[in-house]
């Protein structure tokens, strides 16, 4: 059985005015599990989302689209767009490495080698509860660690 996809909450927002307008993305959080869970996650934190622009909202229209949300507010002179994308998380060159395993030293020559003592299989990933910050978000990303991903 392979392990749940992790998947990528993206936000494009405009920012800037006039000439200077443009938008910008980032990776605001990533949830491993689902796509329908990630989408959930995506709509409450674009239910939420509170724009920079424009500075004073005459309306505002969230919008859903297949692959997430497009919010749209109107501002007094000019429109701003925020899309809200999910998105499965394939490769991450940031993502920390799995550390080499210490290697063991060759005994001693006229020595007996001790006994090794059998490590206790690693707990089933269901039974695992992650450890979450304030925010909710993973402490440990669910990627690290899957051999699937490099």
């Amino acid at each position: 059985m392979s392990a749940a996809p992790t998947w990528g909450l993206v936000v494009e927002t405009t920012l800037g005015t006039g000439e200077r307008k443009h938008t910008e993305a980032q990776v605001v959080a990533h949830v491993t599990g689902s796509r329908e869970e990630a989408l959930a996650e995506l709509e409450r934190r674009a239910r939420g989302y509170s724009p920079t622009h424009p500075l004073s909202p005459r309306r505002r229209r969230l919008l859903r689209v297949g692959d997430g949300f497009l919010l749209v507010v109107d501002g007094a002179w000019q429109s701003f767009v925020t899309r809200f994308t999910v998105a499965e998380l394939l490769t991450d060159s940031a993502a920390p490495q799995a550390p080499e395993p210490d290697p063991v030293p060759a005994p001693e020559a006229g020595t007996a080698p001790e006994p090794v003592a059998e490590a206790a299989p690693p707990a089933p990933a269901a039974a695992r509860e992650p450890e979450l910050d304030a925010d909710g978000v993973p402490v440990r990303p669910a990627w690290l660690g899957r051999r699937d991903l490099s």
